[in-house]
């Protein structure tokens, strides 16, 4: 059993005019703003690098299997260190948590400017970024556990959304901005140096405004709270069936993210350094970024599960197209939908989680999420890379349409019992008929 413990006070339904669970509603509330603002500009500066970074491997070493790695040492770390930063999040001030990851992810920035600068082996560049991803997965658990509660439960799903949104629209921006450093002049290095320095928007933000901080007294003590999240998935049906559905998704169908410059370069004869190539990215990223708002703005009259279930069908045609596509041209149609379904469908599945989990459970639940939708993802490209080589990248991609048309029913919640979900009473949603 698990209580809450003394904690700022609920924040009253606003009067802010707009239809509640809406982004326009999310963005009525002041503190939401600043923050969604200062971490914007700085994911700007994260996107420029991660669409760099990969396109850099690549066409140094020319090796697809290096470019998975290069993914997994980033993000690796939310598999292994998720949990311990969700049970660190519990017995901390979030505030000061986050300030300092922010800081260290902004000074081991530098460190990776300069070890490009010096053209230094790309270990000790995976070695940094796997320090970067450390200090992700450690302030993670603390943001997405605080973020939520800076609006009100009945404008979480807008609020989510313009998050996703946000990510994906960053998604864009970081490549057409780096597009442009690239023009007026700027090395690959100097653009990892603004990066550094992009960091500095959101640690502003956070000096700005309180972040809450509620925290859950839970029975089990010592070694035994790293297992807190699992036991509340465990006994609600709906986090468990959520969990395991992205594991596998971001296992099997997601590989061609970390690798799309050799998705690139093998099906579409595209170089990963080309302005082609980035103008593709950006199509991709502007779908998705799409998707992601769609769920807070003109598909907000359609219930998530509703749209966890079209979502997945959209992948699963969508990435099976884009498996097959051989010319330079219709990739960009097709991967513009591909974006558009995936985050539509990541969106749906993540607001779907939130709804169903108490105040005082993110910090012990979310960490599972980044575990098994960001950690994930870099294990499917470690094994994707290999797999390009041994098999090709079509096949890697093919299984994948093949595994998201499978989620498509088998995370239909809509066939789960009603005591498979949050109870009203405790702020979850009410029932959807299957339609």
């Amino acid at each position: 059993m698990t209580t809450t413990a003394p904690g700022p006070p609920i924040v009253p339904p606003p009067d802010h005019g707009h239809v509640a669970g809406t982004a326009r509603a999310a963005l009525s509330y002041r503190k939401f703003r600043i923050v969604f603002i200062g971490l914007a500009i700085s994911q700007i500066g994260t996107w420029m690098q991660n669409f760099l970074l990969p396109a850099y491997i690549q066409e140094r070493t020319g090796r697809p299997a290096l470019v998975g790695v290069a993914i997994f040492v980033q993000l690796g770390p939310l598999l292994f260190l998720s949990i311990p930063g969700g049970l660190l999040a519990d017995k901390v001030s979030k505030q000061k948590l986050m300030l300092a990851m922010q800081v260290a992810s902004a000074l081991l920035t530098l460190g990776t400017a300069w070890l490009v600068w010096k053209d230094s082996s790309v270990w000790a560049i995976f070695a940094v970024q796997f320090l970067i991803g450390t200090a992700n997965a450690l302030n993670a658990p603390a943001f997405q556990s605080s973020m939520p509660l800076l609006v009100h439960r009945q404008d979480l799903a807008g609020a989510i959304s313009l998050n996703s949104a946000m990510i994906n629209g960053t998604r864009v921006m970081g490549p057409v901005t780096a597009a442009l450093l690239g023009v007026v002049g700027l090395s690959l290095s100097q653009i990892f140096l603004v990066n550094a320095i992009s960091y500095m928007s959101f640690i502003v933000a956070l000096v700005m405004v309180a972040m809450p901080d509620v925290k859950a007294d839970h029975k089990e003590r010592g070694i035994k709270q790293l297992g807190i999240g699992i036991r509340i998935a465990r006994e609600r049906p709906v986090l468990g069936r959520l969990l395991v559905g992205m594991f596998s998704f971001s296992a099997i169908s997601l590989a061609y993210i970390g690798l799309f410059p050799s998705v690139a370069e093998l099906n579409f004869g595209i170089d990963a350094d080309s302005s082609v190539y980035r103008w593709l990215y950006a199509a991709w990223g502007a779908g998705a970024f799409a998707g992601a708002l769609s769920v807070g703005t003109f598909l907000s009259r359609y219930h998530r599960r509703v749209l966890i279930v079209r979502g997945f069908t959209g992948v699963a045609l969508s990435l099976g197209v884009f498996s097959q596509l051989r010319d330079q041209v219709t990739p960009f149609v097709v991967g513009a939908l591909l974006g558009f379904f995936y985050f539509m469908t990541a969106t749906a599945i993540t607001t779907s989680l939130q709804l169903n989990m108490k105040d005082g459970e993110r910090a012990s639940v979310m960490p599972l999420w980044f575990m098994v939708f960001g950690g994930t993802v870099p294990l499917g490209n470690l094994a994707g890379g290999v797999l390009f080589e041994v098999i090709g990248a079509r096949a890697v991609l093919g299984i994948g349409a093949v595994w998201a048309l499978f989620l498509a029913r088998w995370l239909d919640l809509r066939r789960l019992p009603p005591e498979a979900f949050l109870s009203e009473a405790d702020g979850g949603e009410p029932p959807v008929p299957r339609v």
